[in-house]
């Protein structure tokens, strides 16, 4: 029988809670049951195991990642949309990194399609229309700008910069003022030498 107060959404905030206090890595059943005063046991009534915690957290994480994003997109557009979003990404990445590890956990198709995965998607595509790229340019700039905001994010949180003395900052801004330079002079693509 489930324990009072204990539910799957309060479970999947305090693992959220733990993977930002010790790491993604480090959130266990044994851990989140501590944190609620119960027996293992007890939590497996809401879940099966500590993968099935992790995407828990995945979701929620994504959830709220999104949500920042779309908050921060509201009535902007071109380049002021891009540094938008990518400062909402980055910002959570750094007060969240145990949620924000999370959200790169690789979901089922069903999972995947139930979460705000697809949020970003969209959102990093509307803003790519303010560039009036089509596809399959867009799909190639979607990558190029999660690829751009993952690996400095994931640098940056490794401490990878630290002993530089250019802020991070700094930097940031420069990788933002080039990804829309590259968005405004986005090549053409050639043509098909296939006949």
């Amino acid at each position: 029988m489930a324990r009072a107060g204990v539910t799957v959404e309060r479970l999947a905030e305090a693992a959220a809670e733990l993977a930002d206090e010790v790491g993604l890595d480090s959130v266990t059943v044994s851990e989140v049951a501590r944190r609620f005063g119960v027996k293992d046991a007890s939590l497996y009534s809401h879940i099966r195991n500590a993968h099935e915690l992790r995407v828990r957290v995945a979701v929620l994480a994504l959830a709220e990642l999104a949500d920042r994003a779309a908050a921060a997109l509201a009535g902007r557009a071109g380049k002021d949309a891009l540094v938008a979003f990518a400062d909402a990404y980055r910002d959570y990445a750094r007060e969240h990194p145990g949620r924000y590890a999370a959200a790169q956990i690789e979901l089922d198709p069903e999972t995947a399609r139930a979460s705000a995965a697809r949020r970003h998607s969209d959102m990093m595509r509307a803003i790519l229309r303010g560039y009036s790229l089509a596809e399959p340019d867009q799909t190639d700039a979607v990558r190029l700008l999660g690829s751009a905001f993952h690996g400095f994010v994931s640098l940056e949180l490794s401490g990878g910069f630290r002993h530089h003395p250019r802020a991070a900052d700094a930097s940031w801004t420069r990788i933002l003022d080039t990804l829309d330079t590259a968005l405004r002079t986005w090549p053409s693509q050639p043509a098909d030498p296939t006949p």
